[in-house]
């Protein structure tokens, strides 16, 4: 089985179009004083086919914490029952008008973002995001890592070295 070498373990807003969270499950959220909403995830970095009819996908995953700056303007409408998981569909963003001074959000042109999840939808306004990976990626036969693999919840800003 081939292995997966990533050539950074941080992603930020330029890497958006490359990325893609379809998939991926939330275990916690945070709200931050300094306008920060925070997403503990694991990440799918990399889909592999089966290779035969009798395999199922396997999936290169890493825990990670996603980290919107400058946000405003958040809406949750997420209803979760069973299991007791939030699996994003899809991230998408759009150009925004501001009605917020562009020296209140870090100077950069806000987006309206859009997360998509199986239970429901997430919505608001951030200038951009980085995505720190905590843990070496593992190759598994399904689509989250589980609590204690993945040591449990965290919003920290720390990465894994790539070494």
């Amino acid at each position: 089985m081939e292995d997966i070498n990533l050539d950074r373990d941080k992603w930020v807003s330029d890497d958006f179009e490359i990325m893609g969270w379809h998939d991926c499950y939330i275990y916690a959220m945070c709200l931050n004083p300094n306008y920060e909403f925070s997403i503990d995830l694991d990440y799918i970095f990399k889909w592999i086919e089966p290779h035969s009819s009798e395999d199922d996908f396997k999936f290169w995953i890493s825990p990670c914490t996603l980290i919107f700056e400058n946000v405003y303007n958040l809406k949750i409408e997420v209803e979760v029952i069973e299991p007791f998981r939030i699996q994003i569909d899809e991230i998408t963003r759009e150009k925004a008008e501001s009605q917020i001074s562009k020296n209140y959000i870090g100077g950069k042109e806000p987006f309206h973002w859009i997360i998509e999840t199986i239970q429901g939808q997430i919505t608001f306004y951030s200038n951009g995001y980085n995505q720190f990976v905590r843990q070496r990626p593992k190759l598994l036969d399904k689509q989250f890592i589980g609590l204690n693999e993945r040591e449990g919840i965290s919003f920290e800003k720390r990465t894994y070295s790539l070494e």
